[in-house]
């Protein structure tokens, strides 16, 4: 009995040493307690849920291809510490539920480090939810809403945003009306859910204090539904509208316009920063959008003079052949941008935990496009806070009104006044590569 349990003793010790000496060997990436989900020696994989088809795809679906054209164009010049970036992109339709799928799969199919840049404000709403990404520690980078309550860092630790709040755009755009169209008829069509919700508190007495003649609030999705659109623009043709506020998604806009023409509906115009983009529609037979107002927050596409736009056009030309240089592909490579700075800054062991502190000690810093400064801080995951107005010229481009010489004004989601910005954007580092 005791030759019998030496012997188990002397073959199990053999086993466990054999073992201990073929994990020496092994890559200390394979083994080493600090190795992150989503990183690897030479890659990191990042992921994005988006409408890529469906009525509200439009704009929103060339997000991705101008993110990943920035991440490749990094890539073929050494990545970031050596790494280099992938993004897995899935279509959510603009559907929370799929959206929930989505997240789901990035996180545990596709292993992926973070969710960077997903859209909409009831698909964040939802995954929030049900995937509980910040109880996970999972970082939810620059989700592509405006939505005030993501800034809620109690709710959201691990999210960050990069729009301004729908509430700063409202109260930015009241202000604008009131001083540019003094005493004229104003009316509203915002979406019906908490993008529009925002809106009408921007709006508000205490904020922008812009009062409507007539306000009509559509359902998401119900844009594309024939004869909606032309069911808005007989209520405000009917009310007399001389200026008209649309605080909607692209594809509303774009609908919207078309609805105007067929009776020759022509009031002043007045787009959010959301719907605005909208290059679909030929100012040539649709002349109607041809001197409507909108607002950004980054510099005009056609801008012959702004460095970011110069380099990112380049780039655009280059990775993500075919595709037209939109003021929505100058947001996703400026995301891009930004992105790599924050991965880059989280340094060469790259954790989650690493990559939400390096935003929240550097974020402020990073070098970006944007006209208006980032407010990142260890107590806020606040983005953008401002925008400048233009108006559409004869090529569909939004152009400020003064030449290229933007101003921009600043404000909060509270009711903070509405200021001149003063903010110096930083210069963009050489060949657009972080460092």
């Amino acid at each position: 009995m005791i030759r019998t349990t030496r012997r188990k003793f002397l073959v199990a010790s053999a086993v466990m040493a054999t073992t201990a000496l073929s994990l020496s060997v092994m890559p200390a990436q394979a083994v080493s307690p600090r190795s992150e989900i989503g990183v690897t020696s030479s890659t990191i994989k990042l992921g994005i849920t988006l409408p890529m088809t469906g009525s509200a795809s439009f704009g929103y679906n060339q997000l991705p291809g101008a993110m990943k054209a920035y991440f490749d164009y990094v890539n073929a010049n050494g990545g970031v510490n050596g790494r280099k970036i992938s993004l897995v992109v899935k279509n959510d339709g603009y559907l929370p539920k799929q959206a929930i799928q989505n997240t789901q799969d990035l996180i545990g199919k596709d292993k992926v480090l973070a969710v960077i840049g997903a859209l909409g404000t009831a698909n964040n709403k939802a995954v929030a939810s049900a995937v509980n990404l910040g109880r996970r520690g999972i970082p939810s980078l620059f989700v592509n809403t405006g939505f005030s309550g993501f800034t809620n860092r109690k709710t959201y630790p691990t999210s960050s945003t990069i729009l301004p709040s729908y509430i700063m755009e409202a109260k930015l755009m009241g202000k604008y009306v009131n001083e540019t169209y003094p005493g004229k008829k104003v009316c509203l069509l915002y979406q019906d859910d908490d993008f529009g919700d925002d809106a009408l508190v921007g709006f508000g007495k205490d904020y922008g204090n812009l009062v409507f003649a007539e306000t009509v609030a559509y359902p998401s999705l119900s844009q594309g539904v024939a004869g909606v659109p032309e069911s808005w623009i007989t209520k405000f043709k009917g009310k007399g509208c001389e200026v008209q506020v649309v605080f909607g998604v692209a594809s509303a806009t774009l609908y919207t316009i078309l609805a105007a023409a067929k009776v020759q509906y022509a009031p002043k115009w007045i787009l959010g920063s959301v719907g605005a983009d909208i290059g679909s529609i030929n100012p040539a037979t649709v002349p109607y959008i041809i001197g409507a107002t909108s607002m950004s927050f980054m510099p005009s596409v056609v801008d012959p003079k702004d460095e970011y736009v110069e380099l990112f056009k380049d780039i655009n030309t280059q990775y993500n052949k075919g595709a037209k240089f939109t003021s929505w592909a100058l947001i996703g490579m400026n995301t891009a941008f930004i992105a790599v700075q924050a991965l880059q800054s989280a340094g060469k062991n790259l954790t989650r935990k690493s990559l939400l502190a390096a935003i929240d000690n550097n974020g402020a810093k990073f070098a970006n496009a944007g006209l208006v400064p980032l407010n990142y801080s260890k107590t806020s995951n606040v983005g953008y806070n401002g925008y400048w107005f233009g108006t559409f010229n004869r090529t569909g481009d939004l152009v400020p009104n003064d030449t290229f010489t933007y101003t921009p004004y600043t404000t909060d989601s509270g009711t903070g006044a509405v200021v001149k910005s003063t903010y110096a954007r930083p210069k963009m580092p050489a060949k657009g590569l972080p460092n």
